[in-house]
């Protein structure tokens, strides 16, 4: 029974050695991939060009869509915001669905808004609209009022109304820079290739200084639980999402802040309510939607346009946030299983799909178990201790450089952490980062991962707090 158990400790240490390795190999890949990605684009993109595409008539109308559910405290700045975006022929579509709060009443009330009667045209079906508001004095501002349908159906209700080529997807606790969209736009048009579906890079906005919907001032959040997700979203933005669109294996681009072709969208069949992460499914639905019928479509991610958005301000919300993220992550690769190593998507199915499984999916539950097992191993043959924890101890100090490296790349490029003080700062949060909040992170993945395995479906909301409240001191 004994040697039973060493063999099967020695087996465990095998996958577990190969798991750490591809994750190793994979991070270093995206990571060298983004160093180049965000260098070039730099060097080759600058604000001329923006300032060109801004004054051209040819310039893509753009409409926002924002879904709002129970976002009373966060509505009004955001829509503000949105309204004071400096791009040509920008619209702003608010979609309350079916809220229970005072989103609608607080909307209303800041910008003196009247119900009318409009007809939109069906191209997706939703849950039945209430009413439809507006103001005079703000004519790129819709308003509709709708039955509560979730986050998808919300987005649908808006693309209904939309009469723009493109439309930009923005939640309710996200703030725009002033030239983001001109930015994602940039791409766009600049790109050879038909590109479908374009992102940004994602901040945190806790701590910041907000005024008239802008940030106005860049601050750091008071406590180690909200630092510790900036380093976390730099990691994820600057390297993740940027090293992927480098080597054509963009799987998420966040909802929070994404550039859609409407008519693209509205032919595939617009969002699906399938999985919690409706943002993710839509972009493999477009790569397998587009394969099917015979069209040459890109999705892509730039480094350079930020949207801020207020992360979760406690372990409660954090917990709600990532399952649900971990959850989503699971039922959209369940779902388009069969695409996987399938050459037809080329580095999408036999490199970025594969990855995401392994490492992201299942590596959480990989990683827990290398944690749990310790002990036993203690138990049955310290000498397999050798072996074990130093390949765990390597991991995490390899993660701590990724987390550093991602700092000095920000630092080096976009400088939105331009002081010196904010940079000594994050750094401490860098190194310490995998040592304590990513196993705390990792207990909510796991708990992901359990939920999906039981076949839960349900969406946990995270309750927002206003910018305000959450400023530094």
């Amino acid at each position: 029974m004994h040697s039973l158990g060493i063999d099967a400790l020695i087996l465990f240490n095998a996958v577990l050695a190969i798991y750490f390795l591809a994750g190793i190999g994979g991070y270093g890949a995206l990571m060298m991939s983004s160093w180049i990605s965000v260098w070039l684009h730099k060097r080759r993109h600058s604000l001329e060009t923006l300032q060109k595409l801004r004054e051209s008539p040819a310039a893509p109308p753009v409409t926002i869509v924002m879904p709002a559910w129970n976002e009373q405290e966060v509505i009004v700045d955001a829509v503000r915001g949105a309204l004071g975006i400096d791009y040509p022929g920008i619209q702003v579509c608010v979609v309350d669905d079916g809220s229970s709060d005072e989103t609608l009443e607080r909307l209303v009330a800041a910008f003196d808004l009247t119900p009318v009667n409009l007809i939109a045209r069906q191209w997706l079906r939703t849950r039945p609209v209430r009413a439809f508001y507006v103001n005079s004095r703000f004519p790129q501002l819709l308003v509709l009022s709708k039955e509560n349908g979730g986050k998808s159906d919300a987005l649908n209700a808006g693309l209904n109304t939309c009469r723009t080529p493109y439309f930009c997807t923005l939640d309710a606790d996200c703030i725009l820079e002033r030239d983001a969209i001109l930015r994602l736009m940039r791409r766009i048009v600049s790109d050879p290739v038909n590109i479908a579906a374009s992102g940004g890079t994602v901040r945190v906005l806790n701590g910041c200084t907000v005024k008239e919907g802008q940030v106005t001032k860049v601050n750091l959040p008071r406590t180690a639980l909200e630092r510790f997700q900036v380093v976390e979203y730099l990691r994820s933005f600057l390297f993740g999402r940027t090293g992927w669109s480098r080597l054509g294996g963009t799987l998420i681009i966040s909802g929070a802040f994404a550039l859609f072709h409407r008519e693209t969208v509205v032919e595939a069949g617009g969002f699906s309510s399938d999985t919690v992460t409706e943002d993710m499914e839509l972009i493999i639905r477009l790569r397998r939607w587009s394969s099917g019928h015979g069209r040459v479509l890109r999705t892509a991610f730039s480094s350079d346009p930020v949207c801020w958005v207020v992360c979760p301000h406690s372990r409660r919300m954090l917990g709600r946030q990532r399952r649900r993220w971990q959850l989503g992550l699971c039922q959209t690769l369940w779902k388009n299983r069969k695409m996987f190593f399938d050459t037809a998507f080329g580095s999408f199915g036999w490199l970025s799909l594969p990855f995401h499984a392994l490492v992201e999916a299942m590596g959480a539950v990989v990683e827990a178990a290398g944690y749990l097992v310790i002990p036993f191993v203690a138990w049955l043959d310290p000498a397999l201790l050798m072996f074990l924890l130093p390949l765990l101890l390597f991991s995490l100090a390899y993660s701590a450089l990724l987390s550093v490296a991602a700092l000095v790349l920000e630092e080096l490029t976009h400088r939105r952490y331009g002081a010196v003080r904010q940079f000594l700062t994050l750094l401490p949060y860098a190194l310490l980062e995998n040592f304590g909040y990513r196993q705390l992170v990792l207990c909510y993945r796991v708990a992901g991962v359990v939920r999906f395995l039981r076949g839960f479906r349900g969406w946990e909301k995270v309750v927002h707090v206003s910018p305000a409240d959450l400023a530094a001191d």
